[in-house]
């Protein structure tokens, strides 16, 4: 029987720097633990390091039998010199360039390859960086299972917490409605523009973006497409922003920051997520569906340029019925940007 409720005391714990357990895994976070914890967990000095493939093949790995899986967890031998500050040179990318690395590194067979890679989603879920230190032995604050995790991220579980109405610019005719689920701290909003009139909702799926709704960044669109969003749903007289919690393409806030910094470094957004060891977009629109369920809406027409998220509606039970183009024009600091999503995600731009 899964507790999604373990799963919250994961993170929590995760978050403080202690160790928890995976099934058949011990597992310390290299982000938020130190050396003197890495001792307490693993005193012989033997707990290989557990990475993405993603940030193995940036380390050079991929060439290695047990390494090339693609989209499989990989573990590093912990060779004598591989002390916490090089384990924390090995999971953050940022580093790399102020870090030479040291080697050759040498990947070892996967032990509990379920359980390794719920703990890399456990991370992302977390918002931290996917590495840990890991052992079959050792103490944990937390044990959880995978189906702990999946439970965790059960969208069906989402719910109506609140709703009200909520004049905002470009619609004053709108109702604000929260949703959540027992576990998850933050809370996924709808704005109901108009009042339905029998035909499909226009509705946008816009993924919160702190950096570019509140403080106006440049180096995305996010801002001006949720203002645009908001008029052209006006516009049509009937429809539904969803704003997801799903910072980053699903990575959260502090990784989003991270690839940022990877971008200075002259890396595209899909290549700083993948060295950072996700994936290119973790957002589940799972979540948008339920939404748009609770609201007694089935049968939308989608206000975006990404396939991908007519795909995710469709596949949760949505229908779209037309996909509307949301154009929007560059800007100096966002025209590499904007040229990715559309040549390597596959954005109708």
């Amino acid at each position: 029987m899964s507790d999604p409720r373990a799963t919250a005391r994961a993170i929590d714990a995760l978050r403080r720097g202690w160790p928890i357990r995976i099934g058949a895994l011990a597992l310390l976070p290299v982000e938020t633990a130190d050396a003197g914890r890495l001792a307490a967990f693993d005193p012989e000095g033997i707990a290989p390091l557990l990475l993405s493939a993603g940030r193995a093949a940036t380390l050079k790995l991929a060439n290695q039998r047990e390494a090339a899986e693609p989209d499989a967890p990989v573990l590093i031998d912990r060779a004598p010199w591989l002390d916490f500050a090089m384990a924390t040179a090995l999971a953050d990318p940022q580093l790399d360039l102020a870090t030479p690395m040291k080697g050759p590194f040498r990947a070892l067979p996967l032990i509990a390859a379920a359980d390794a890679a719920a703990a890399l989603r456990l991370a992302r879920i977390a918002g931290l960086l996917p590495a840990f230190f890991a052992q079959p032995a050792g103490e944990a604050e937390v044990t959880i299972t995978p189906a702990d995790i999946d439970a965790h991220e059960d969208a069906t579980r989402l719910t109506i917490a609140a709703r009200a109405r909520l004049p905002v610019a470009h619609a004053e005719d709108a109702e604000i409605v929260a949703f959540r689920t027992p576990e998850s701290p933050g809370e996924h909003v709808a704005l109901l523009i108009g009042e339905p009139d029998g035909r499909a909702p226009l509705v946008r799926l816009h993924s919160e973006c702190l950096t570019g709704d509140a403080l106006g960044s440049l180096k995305c669109d996010c801002g001006p497409q949720l203002d645009a969003a908001i008029r052209e749903i006006e516009a049509s007289g009937w429809g539904i922003l969803l704003y997801l919690r799903q910072e980053g393409r699903g990575i959260g806030l502090v990784n989003k920051l991270r690839a940022y910094a990877l971008q200075d470094q002259g890396y595209d957004t899909v290549d700083a997520n993948t060295r950072l060891g996700f994936a290119i977009d973790a957002r589940d629109f799972g979540v948008a569906a339920r939404m748009l369920e609770l609201l007694g809406q089935r049968t939308v027409r989608l206000l975006t340029n990404n396939p991908a998220k007519v795909a995710g509606l469709e596949a949760a039970g949505i229908a779209v019925v037309e996909r509307v183009p949301h154009f929007l024009p560059p800007n100096p600091h966002n025209e590499k940007y904007l040229a990715t999503k559309r040549d390597r995600t596959g954005h109708q731009l």
